[in-house]
């Protein structure tokens, strides 16, 4: 039986064979967008806004024994181990009642709809769901190291190599980009989360993380000079059926061009929003980069809608966190060498 669309639906426990019969049937090719007529804005472009969660189980690189299987049998979704956290169900840490509280659990919901776990990988292509060979000389660059010359990184979004200044830790902590903000949407730990707000020559993709807005112009508008690069790229859309398409290029090479690899300077993004539900989207990215990778890389994930607002996360430059972090570490370094100096007496 093949299948090329997954879910769960909350059918763990379902006859296996009866599991794969209603998964062949109710998720195959175009079966959502057959049945579902997408809302129109006044400007009669497709509605996609709202507040969308990006979040996923599924690993981004496929495990190498899977091969080129894209998908989980019924029989493996029935036996994971641990179940669909849905929206809500999270208990989060509570310091406070009320909106506090609330903000909490924003800021952890969770995907609810579950359409990709009976897939291996959140990477399409290639083929075995991994990323491609990298080029000679690209650098894996996780963070918490110095590069080869040296010199203090920039291309990490978490950790750091030491508190002797702000440029020693990685860019979320400084809030210039944050550890899932993209482009491209990545899931993380936590805050997967982005609004999408439109008229009709404009996108703004608000990702909370760091409260990152990215304004999409639509139609024929002249690119920006190759020798500009912005932390998110130049973005420009346009609408190709019910889908927004949404090319990313001039990035300033300070950030990875994928995961901890190479550097993003000569990375091509293109985008697509597709909805698939009134509570479901389907967004797919791929990434050319012949700097870092010798092939293209695609990645499938949906996203669903949550029935909440957000809240500012309030991340920014010369944030209370940085001059605290290193305000202690020379607070740190003063008192050892106030207990070198008292030993020599000793």
């Amino acid at each position: 039986m093949d299948c090329n669309r997954g879910t769960l639906h909350g059918m763990k426990r379902m006859n296996p064979v009866l599991l794969a019969a209603l998964l062949c049937v109710i998720l195959r090719p175009g079966f959502a967008a057959e049945n579902y007529a997408v809302p129109r804005t006044q400007w009669n472009q497709p509605d996609l806004q709202g507040v969308w969660n990006f979040s996923s189980e599924v690993p981004m690189q496929r495990p190498e024994h899977f091969g080129d299987r894209e998908f989980l049998t019924p029989t493996e979704i029935a036996a994971q181990s641990q179940p669909i956290q849905l929206i809500g169900r999270r208990q989060p840490i509570r310091s406070a009642n009320g909106v506090e509280a609330f903000y909490n659990d924003n800021i952890w919901a969770e995907n609810r709809s579950r359409e990709e776990v009976a897939r291996t990988s959140l990477i399409v292509y290639p083929a075995n769901g991994r990323l491609p060979s990298l080029q000679p000389g690209v650098l894996y660059q996780p963070g918490g190291e110095r590069d080869v010359a040296g010199q203090r990184p920039v291309r990490f979004t978490v950790g750091g190599i030491g508190r002797d200044g702000p440029e020693d830790r990685g860019l979320s902590e400084r809030c210039l980009v944050g550890f899932n903000t993209g482009p491209q949407f990545t899931p993380g730990v936590y805050n997967n989360n982005v609004r999408i707000v439109q008229n009709r020559d404009h996108v703004v993709i608000l990702t909370e993380m760091v409260h990152d807005a990215r304004v999409v112009r639509l139609g024929n508008k002249p690119a920006l000079h190759e020798d500009i690069g912005l932390w998110s790229g130049d973005s420009r859309g346009y609408w190709e059926g019910d889908s927004l398409v949404v090319v990313t290029k001039n990035f300033n090479g300070l950030t990875q061009s994928f995961e901890s690899y190479g550097s993003s300077r000569e990375k091509v993004l293109t985008e697509r929003f597709t909805r698939r539900g009134p509570d479901s989207m389907d967004y797919q990215f791929t990434i050319e980069d012949p700097a870092t990778f010798t092939d293209r890389i695609t990645v499938l994930l949906p996203i669903t809608r949550v029935p909440t607002e957000l809240y500012e996360y309030a991340c920014h430059e010369g944030n209370y966190g940085m001059g605290n972090m290193l305000r202690a570490s020379r607070v740190r370094e003063a008192t050892a060498e106030s207990d070198r100096v008292a030993n020599l007496f000793r």
